[in-house]
């Protein structure tokens, strides 16, 4: 409704526009007129008619304007006319585009140049073409939001750790020290070796002599308490060790 009333005003408005610039031609002027004297014919070729034009004719009453066909226009034929007009001052209103023919029906007048033929052009403020209904706008569709690859996280190497075997693995050497080699308790000299010389059960006898002055005699007496006391001392330790 809203639409076909905008368009009715449109239209009311063109046609004032059009009837306010219409214009009116007088034939033949402004100096000629409708009459035989007058090229009506060179002067509808200088001007310019559009849908809405008024033709003015201005004449005598010895004369007449007749709308013909374009046989009769050529022929000068006015037996089946289409429209004429009388009086001495017509107005023909030039409402559809296209061409028109007049003369004189008076014999003779046409022959003597009372004619005239209007190229009538279509209206220079075209009316403006009806719109078609407005459709309903159909929502634009949505493009999808773009897929994005789903990227798994690259797994990080797990540290080398290099274990060793328990074979591989030093084992510390524990060395036990033997009973005979750890250090008898209370003692820190070490076993005295007596010598199988100095063995009391093996010595050979000694010699007495009965010289008191005998340098050998001197030696065997200092010599018979150092291996007594060693032995005292031998069998000291062994007993101390069991």
């Amino acid at each position: 409704m809203a639409m076909s009333g905008m368009f009715k005003y449109l239209l009311l408005g063109a046609l004032f526009i059009e009837l306010a610039a219409a214009a009116n031609y007088t034939v033949g002027g402004p100096s000629g007129g409708w009459d035989a004297v007058t090229d009506e014919q060179t002067w509808a070729s200088s001007q310019s008619f559009h849908v809405g034009d008024n033709l003015i004719f201005q004449y005598s009453t010895s004369h007449d304007v007749t709308e013909v066909t374009k046989a009769d226009y050529d022929s000068c034929q006015a037996s089946n006319p289409i429209q004429t007009y009388t009086g001495g001052s017509s107005v023909v209103p030039l409402s559809s585009p296209g061409k028109r023919y007049f003369i004189c029906s008076t014999v003779g007048h046409c022959s003597a140049g009372m004619k005239l033929a209007v190229n009538t052009l279509a209206s220079s403020l075209a009316a403006p073409a009806e719109s078609p209904a407005e459709s309903p706008i159909a929502p634009s569709p949505v493009a999808p939001p773009p897929v994005v690859p789903e990227i798994s996280p690259i797994p990080s190497p797990a540290p080398e750790t290099s274990l060793a075997s328990p074979s591989e693995s030093p084992v510390p050497e524990i060395t036990l020290p033997t009973p005979s080699e750890s250090p008898l308790p209370g003692t820190s000299l070490p076993v005295p070796e007596v010598p199988d010389s100095e063995d009391p059960t093996n010595s050979t006898p000694m010699t007495r002599t009965t010289s008191p002055d005998s340098p050998t005699s001197s030696a065997s007496k200092g010599r018979f308490p150092v291996g007594f006391g060693k032995g005292l001392s031998f069998v000291a330790v062994m007993l101390m060790a069991l």
